[in-house]
């Protein structure tokens, strides 16, 4: 793989994130250059991110108020969040959705045959998600880019979204806290809590 690409990926990735947290419209713009990035990026995606990069997650998992029932994860590339979900809680239901198909089917060749036994993957666009309102007590995203309106959607009552970067502002997909946090407040999110494990972030916020 060439270094340089993945370089320019990694800057492209930023300059999207930017544009799309602030105009969300442009998404229209940046998703199939996206798409494509991350099928190219797929059969080594496993040997670019680091097992450290779940930190902020896990972190971030242990303060919530009880365990979920239903999750989804958002952006799961190839089931690294996925996988910490469930060991964390064996008794959920597990949803992880990607826009890039060459990543989920890495996924379904990485995870282990007890995490696929109970996760359903999904083609999605996080923008646009094919799930009911309310439908899942903890959203997670893991280095992917928020869409607050629809978190706000799918994510019932009381329930939690966990918005997490590997590297904090070094991660090519981050989006500031503060930013999030007036997204999510506009979406309907509140008791926002910030947590830092490793080199990296993550932000929970519960649904009112």
């Amino acid at each position: 793989m060439s270094e340089r690409l993945v370089a320019a990926g990694r800057r492209f990735a930023r300059l999207s994130t930017r544009a799309v947290v602030g105009r969300p419209w442009a998404w229209r713009l940046f998703r199939a250059p996206l798409r494509r990035y991350f099928d190219w990026l797929a059969p080594q995606w496993e040997s670019i991110r680091g097992p450290e990069g779940l930190l902020p997650l896990a972190a971030a998992l242990d303060r919530l108020d009880a365990p979920p029932r239903r999750v989804l994860d958002v952006g799961t590339g190839t089931g690294a969040a996925l996988a910490l979900v469930a060991e964390r809680f064996p008794g959920a239901e597990l949803v992880g959705v990607d826009l890039a198909p060459s990543m989920l089917a890495e996924a379904r060749r990485v995870l282990p045959d007890d995490v696929l036994a109970r996760a359903r993957l999904e083609v999605a666009d996080a923008a646009a998600l094919p799930f009911a309102e309310g439908e899942f007590d903890l959203v997670t995203l893991q280095n992917a880019i928020p869409f607050p309106a629809e978190l706000g959607r799918v994510v019932a009552p009381g329930g939690t979204v966990v918005v997490a970067f590997s590297r904090g502002a070094e991660t090519p997909i981050w989006t500031p806290p503060e930013t999030l946090k007036r997204l999510l407040a506009e979406a309907g999110f509140e008791r926002f809590e910030e947590v830092a494990a490793g080199a990296g972030t993550a932000l929970l916020a519960r649904r009112a």
